[in-house]
């Protein structure tokens, strides 16, 4: 099968590499196709603007933008504006896809007070992005209502991995801080999260239209910074005020993933950012 990822970034490019392997080919659209690696067929595409040609045996599509500044504006250009350019190039084309898939966030649902979240949770985003990305989300669906093509939501949690090591940077500088009231985090390793795209786009199984995209372990913050303090040898973190996650305080489920067959390599955050601390893989242009 041919592959189409609109905005091959970091991400992007970890998927795309997967689909090679396993013997499809990739087209990668990004501002900067020439730092793709080979595998890749990188085209010069900015998704604001008007889109390349779309060859007709693409049959998976992955969006997985990036806002280039935490403001509405860039949130919404990139993910509801840079997604509408997308299917439109697609209709221009007359391509219809088997599967399209949208990198979207569990910034979509609300602070659950410590509570599990799964895909059934009503979606009550209190911020600007949570917004814009279920905006986007519902942008798909709409799209494709009355189409053969499958569309596919995959809430990701906060992504960490080679070269997004911000905890680790803020335990190294002195910058951390432990929040004196316990907070739920979720989160998920680059690699993983690449690793669950492949999987929904490609699985023989008819997918669901949304999933969430976390490891195993949902966990305090504090524990997080205390254990990366811990195994670099720097002193614990303090106890202060920390302002509250745009995560919210919530236990993100992904049992629906696992459902799928899906197996992690980084289950929980001691795997993964062990692998980190010992400059395991790769971080991509």
């Amino acid at each position: 099968m041919t592959v189409l990822i609109a905005g091959c970034g970091d991400l992007g490019t970890e998927a795309g590499l997967r689909f090679a392997t396993a013997g499809h080919r990739v087209i990668g659209w990004r501002r900067t196709p020439e730092k793709l690696p080979s595998a890749i067929d990188g085209v010069a595409a900015d998704l604001t603007r008007e889109l390349p040609p779309v060859p007709p045996e693409v049959a998976i599509v992955v969006v997985a933008v990036a806002a280039s500044e935490a403001t509405e504006a860039a949130y919404r250009s990139a993910y509801v504006d840079g997604l509408r350019n997308v299917l439109d190039a697609l209709e221009r084309e007359g391509v219809t896809p088997r599967r399209v898939l949208f990198v979207s966030s569990t910034a979509v649902y609300g602070n659950a007070d410590g509570g599990v979240v799964d895909e059934r949770t009503p979606t009550e985003p209190p911020s600007f992005s949570g917004r814009i990305l279920l905006e986007a989300e519902e942008l798909l669906r709409s799209r494709y209502e009355h189409s053969t093509t499958t569309t596919i939501a995959l809430r990701l949690a906060g992504i960490y991995g080679p070269g997004r090591k911000r905890l680790i940077d803020q335990v190294k500088q002195g910058t951390a801080m432990i929040p004196e009231e316990p907070r739920f985090t979720n989160r998920i390793h680059r690699d993983d999260a690449a690793a669950a795209i492949v999987r929904l786009t490609t699985m023989a199984d008819e997918p669901e239209g949304t999933y969430i995209g976390v490891d195993d372990e949902p966990v305090d913050l504090g524990e997080v910074l205390k254990f990366l303090a811990a195994e670099m040898g720097y002193p614990e973190p303090p106890v202060g005020p920390v302002p509250v996650a745009r995560g919210g305080d919530k236990r993100c489920s992904n049992a629906l993933l696992q459902s799928t067959g899906f197996e992690f390599d980084y289950p929980d955050f001691r795997t993964g950012y062990r692998a980190i601390l010992a400059g395991k893989g790769q971080r991509h242009p």
